[in-house]
C-alpha cells in the first residue's frame, strides 16, 4: 500500500483533468487517516477552488451549523476527513455547477479512503456522493436523504448545503425537524465536543 503522505501528496498535485478544467486543476481535500467523520461531498465550487480550503463558502456555513461544529473542529484533519467525489472545481454549468469529474474517483477515491480505518461517520452530501457510498437506487435524493434512518448512525445522507437548496429545505421542513438535531448528536458523541 502506498503511503499515505506520499498518496497524499500525488492526488494534491493532481492534472489529471486539466484539459477539461475551465479553471485549471486545483484539487481540494483535507484527509488524515484518524479521523473519525468523513464528508463525502460532490466537488469544490468556484470560491473553495480559488481559497483552496474546503467549504470555505456559505455551503459550508450551514454544513458547520447543521454538524453543531466550530470552524476549529470542522478543520482539524485528525477529526474530520473531507474528500469530495472531484477534487477540482469542474466548472459551471445552465443550473449550478457541473458534475464532479469521473477520473477522481477512479484515480484517488478508493486509495485514500482506504487510509481511513478509525472512521465512525460518513456525511454523504449530494446524489453523486450517495450513488457511491450507498449505492443508492431510489428515484431521487429527497427520498434517500428522508429514509436517514436506514443507515443511521454510520452513514448520514445530507443534501448540498448550498443557498441555492432553500427552496429544498422549504419544502422539507421534516429535514430541520428531525435529522439536524440527530446529527448535531452524532457529531458531539463522535468528535467529542
Amino acid at each position: 500500500m502506498t503511503s499515505f503522505s506520499s498518496l497524499l501528496a500525488e492526488a494534491r498535485a493532481c492534472n489529471i483533468c486539466e484539459a477539461h478544467l475551465p479553471h485549471g486543476t486545483r484539487p481540494v481535500l483535507q484527509i488524515y487517516p484518524q479521523a473519525r467523520v468523513l464528508i463525502a461531498g460532490q466537488a469544490p465550487g468556484k470560491r473553495v477552488h480559488e481559497s483552496g480550503v474546503p467549504f470555505d463558502d456559505a455551503s459550508g456555513d450551514r454544513l458547520r451549523d447543521w454538524m453543531g461544529v466550530t470552524r476549529e473542529v470542522f478543520y482539524n484533519s485528525k477529526q474530520i476527513a473531507i474528500l469530495p467525489m472531484g477534487l477540482c472545481f469542474p466548472g459551471t454549468g445552465k443550473s449550478g455547477d457541473l458534475p464532479p469529474r469521473s477520473e477522481c474517483v477512479r484515480t484517488w477515491r478508493d486509495q485514500l479512503l482506504d487510509h481511513l480505518r478509525h472512521l465512525e461517520v460518513t456525511l454523504v452530501i449530494g446524489q453523486y456522493a450517495q450513488a457511491y457510498h450507498m449505492n443508492v437506487k431510489r428515484s431521487s435524493l429527497t427520498e434517500t436523504v428522508r429514509d436517514w434512518r436506514s443507515y443511521w448512525p454510520e452513514i448520514i445522507p445530507l443534501p448540498h448545503p448550498s443557498p441555492r437548496n432553500n427552496i429544498w429545505l422549504d419544502r422539507n421542513p421534516w429535514f430541520e425537524k428531525e435529522l439536524i438535531p440527530m446529527l448535531r448528536r452524532r457529531m458531539s458523541e463522535v468528535l467529542k465536543v
